[in-house]
């Protein structure tokens, strides 16, 4: 926690950065992307905005544990081994994800599109593709708050609701959990939109850009879960890295809008050539 910003409007910044990063969560990247192609069939309209309710729904849970633990904090401390099998437990399931992302990748015959999987999508099977068949926006609200009861969504809530107790009382928890939700909602609602564009457009697109993204989601797991070890093995790299989380954030979140926008290059690049080749 000491490595956070002291400043309240810094912090407030870097958890809106950090919710966006969030937003790009596997798991959520995977469940916004079944929930809306299972609505492009059912109910076109409300497919582009199942991002945005998840991520609605998630915030929701988030904001409800930043309060609880700002009220909790007056009376408990936290103990300092808790944030080093935090920071290995986080470590441990960005690789695994990455892995489980670029082993999708490499396995996927050209013909098929590349789905984002997240963990609660290999646990829990059958489960996970019933909660995606859903065509109600209450439902759909749900299903984001049921998926913000994970350990990484805990922590993270849990940190700045901490964190927020140096300038106040539980009103600056409050506020940091509302930014948590605004960075989410940005990422995961732009997500949801973008799949729903994908369905309506031509299928060599959707592969292509599935590609893509694929391995930016396995390439940014792997290289956090490579950075969080370098941070806790070797404390130079610790050190160099305080005061640079809202920068580092940031790079994480423009690298992977510029693979949204590589992609979309690409399949215009291919498009006009065809083109071209198809005119001669």
């Amino acid at each position: 926690m000491e490595s956070l910003p002291h400043d309240l409007f810094a912090l407030s910044l870097l958890v809106f950065v950090l919710g966006m990063k969030h937003g790009f969560d596997a798991d959520h990247l995977a469940t916004i992307d079944g929930l809306t192609r299972f609505n492009a069939r059912i109910n076109p309209r409300l497919s582009r905005f199942c991002g945005a309710l998840f991520s609605l729904g998630h915030g929701i849970v988030v904001v409800a544990i930043a309060l609880f633990v700002s009220t909790l904090a007056r009376s408990w401390q936290v103990p300092t081994w808790l944030t080093d099998v935090g920071a290995w437990i986080s470590i441990f399931f960005l690789a695994g994800l990455g892995l489980i992302n670029l082993r999708a990748v490499l396995n996927s015959k050209p013909s098929q599109i590349v789905r984002p999987t997240g963990f609660k999508a290999q646990i829990f099977g059958a489960l996970f593709s019933r909660l995606t068949e859903t065509a109600h926006p209450v439902l759909i609200t749900l299903v984001g708050a049921l998926f913000a009861i994970s350990f990484d969504t805990i922590s993270q809530a849990a940190l700045f609701a901490l964190t927020a107790t140096q300038f106040g009382d539980w009103h600056d928890a409050l506020l940091l959990g509302l930014f948590f939700m605004l960075g989410m909602l940005v990422t995961d609602g732009i997500n949801g939109l973008w799949i729903s564009h994908l369905i309506r457009r031509a299928d060599q697109i959707a592969l292509v850009v599935s590609r893509i993204m694929g391995l930016t989601v396995a390439g940014i797991s792997l290289l956090v879960a490579a950075f969080g070890v370098m941070k806790i093995m070797l404390p130079p790299v610790d050190t160099w890295s305080e005061g640079r989380e809202i920068f580092l954030s940031a790079t994480l979140i423009g690298v992977i809008a510029g693979s949204f926008l590589l992609a979309t290059r690409m399949t215009r690049i291919r498009r006009i050539s065809a083109d071209i080749f198809y005119f001669f």
